[in-house]
């Protein structure tokens, strides 16, 4: 085996974010009454909030804004960008939401056979991810996934977030790995394959549109399956 220490991403990687968060949206647009405060299409609500909340995260993947930022503000922003006024119940939405997104199951296609190949083969699995220590567990946990991991680094643990180099030094650490031991398998261009190449490490772009870039990844993949001929 070329490799011992396989980092994954987390969401859009391995979890289904797309799918659990739009679940989510639609309990919160139904539990709120969301059509009371203006919001006359849910598909709307949910395509607002998914294109807000994209942007929110690149800025902190930035550096433009903290955490806590996105978290107080994003529904606020989600109204603002629908020509909506922000609704009395803005902030319990945010906690609605917190409380539900975590909960939800859904993996991407070859998710779990990926996992099972490669801790199969006698691979150590990790998770390197920018999100919330208790949010991203407790998505592991209810996909059923999280058993495949022997350390979850997130920004908060390592004190730095992707593509800053300490939080993939701190991985390392944490997985008492060499360099040429590793590989970061993502689907953010800049976090996790720009920012673990600069690092030192192997990469595998999960890159399910075909983006083109002008630096290259150590592998390009389409579908999660396709691991199991690098692996």
């Amino acid at each position: 085996m070329k490799y011992k220490h396989l980092f994954f991403d987390l969401d859009h990687t391995l979890w289904d974010f797309e799918r659990n968060s739009s679940e989510s949206l639609l309990e919160i647009f139904d539990r709120f009454a969301l059509t009371g405060h203006g919001v006359t299409s849910c598909d709307e609500f949910i395509s607002t909030f998914s294109r807000v909340n994209l942007a929110l995260w690149k800025s902190f993947d930035q550096g433009t804004h903290p955490h806590s930022y996105i978290r107080e503000n994003r529904f606020r922003m989600v109204f603002e960008a629908m020509g909506l006024g922000e609704p009395s119940c803005c902030t319990q939405l945010g906690e609605a939401y917190l409380e539900l997104l975590p909960r939800k199951k859904y993996l991407l296609e070859g998710a779990t056979e990926v996992l099972d190949y490669a801790a199969g083969r006698g691979y150590v699995l990790h998770i390197v991810t920018n999100g919330f220590d208790h949010i991203q567990a407790s998505k592991m946990q209810h996909s059923g996934i999280l058993h495949y991991f022997k350390n979850i680094i997130t920004n908060e643990k390592a004190q730095a977030k992707k593509p800053d180099p300490r939080i993939f030094a701190y991985a390392l650490e944490m997985a008492r790995a060499r360099h040429q031991e590793c590989i970061m398998i993502g689907d953010n261009w800049e976090a996790d394959i720009l920012g673990a190449k600069r690092f030192g490490l192997d990469t595998v772009y999960y890159n399910p549109v075909g983006l083109c870039f002008e630096e290259v990844p150590t592998h390009d993949i389409r579908q999660l399956n396709e691991l199991k001929t690098i692996l």
